[in-house]
């Protein structure tokens, strides 16, 4: 054989052996290993990092909810009552116990619909300073790990109204350091699970009926609490204006947290001071930047707080809501 053609030959041979190592299949079950050109960050591994609420803590827009029955399970209820007033809610309440499991599907469908959730978690079958001790951990973390698996922006209250009396949770049977350490304990039970997609809203009621009751002991700290929500309503035996109704509980917050404040749940009974609160409602929007926004409770319980035929109350929540272009913002 000439050199020639043992050149030729020792060359096929080498393309032949590196040719079948560049292509040939690694060992059975090796999994592929990805190099990355230096400055490209490696191919992302493991859950999505979790939703981000903090834009939707401080919004430049305003809330305008609802807490509608039937809803969010019906969304055409929903709606409708946009159609009454004018403007699409994007917050709508949902109200679970402390058994229920996480509403994953209602909240679902009020993201699609471009709303934040506000879930009312109400645990009427369990003591505060049981959660506090742990003794609901299993159902707790099971709440928290499919709040993080759905990944979705949530407001989140616990224990609402914790200074009245009327809930089983509520100050007449328990203390105030049960109630700090039982939030406390969930938001730690959250933070484990990675469930940071939480606005965690911190409710009480408006201290007008129980003056006794002061709130700064019942303060789980800014640590724990993002926006400070209150419930209050409008009726002709109480408070007729906002500034008699929501002053003195805000005056009474404002010495211990600057965190956002949201009407989480408000109504008016029928006659002219409907109207009047609606007006009001959005005048105290416009002037404090501190408020985010309110919540109306457009149903019966206490009273008849359903604006749908009071046609005054909704001309006026049409009008203010048009006047504002900051209200009714989309969540995404």
């Amino acid at each position: 054989m000439t050199s020639r053609h043992l050149f030729t030959v020792m060359t096929i041979f080498v393309i032949g052996v590196f040719g079948y190592a560049a292509l040939a299949p690694g060992p059975v079950g090796r999994p592929a290993r990805f190099v990355t050109a230096p400055g490209v960050p490696a191919p992302p591994t493991g859950p999505p990092p979790a939703y981000d609420v903090g834009p939707l803590t401080r919004p430049a827009g305003r809330y305008l909810g609802v807490a509608l029955n039937g809803a969010p399970q019906d969304m055409s209820r929903v709606d409708r009552f946009a159609d009454l007033v004018g403007r699409k809610p994007n917050i709508i309440t949902i109200y679970e116990s402390f058994d229920d499991e996480f509403a994953a599907a209602e909240v679902r469908k009020v993201h699609r619909y471009g709303a934040l959730p506000i879930v009312r978690w109400e645990p009427f079958t369990v003591k505060l300073k049981d959660i506090a001790a742990g003794r609901h951990d299993p159902y707790l973390e099971e709440f928290a790990v499919a709040v993080r698996r759905l990944n979705l922006p949530v407001a989140l209250t616990v224990a609402h109204e914790m200074n009245g009396h009327w809930y089983s949770w509520g100050a007449h049977d328990n203390r105030a350091r049960d109630f700090v350490a039982a939030w406390r304990h969930i938001h730690a039970v959250f933070a484990r699970a990675d469930a940071t997609n939480v606005i965690w809203a911190w409710t009480p009621n408006v201290v007008n009926p129980v003056p006794s009751v002061k709130l700064a002991p019942l303060y789980p700290g800014d640590a724990y609490v993002d926006w400070v929500g209150i419930d209050g309503y409008f009726t002709r035996r109480g408070e007729q204006t906002f500034d008699d109704l929501f002053a003195p509980t805000i005056r009474q917050v404002r010495t211990f947290t600057d965190r956002p404040l949201l009407i989480v749940e408000t109504g008016a009974e029928p006659g002219a001071m409907r109207r009047r609160a609606v007006d009001e409602l959005f005048t105290a929007m416009r002037k404090r930047p501190d408020l985010l926004g309110f919540v109306y409770f457009n149903q019966k319980g206490s009273g008849d707080w359903v604006i749908d035929s009071d046609r005054p109350a909704l001309a006026a929540y049409r009008s203010r809501a048009a006047a504002d272009p900051r209200t009714g913002f989309r969540v995404g």
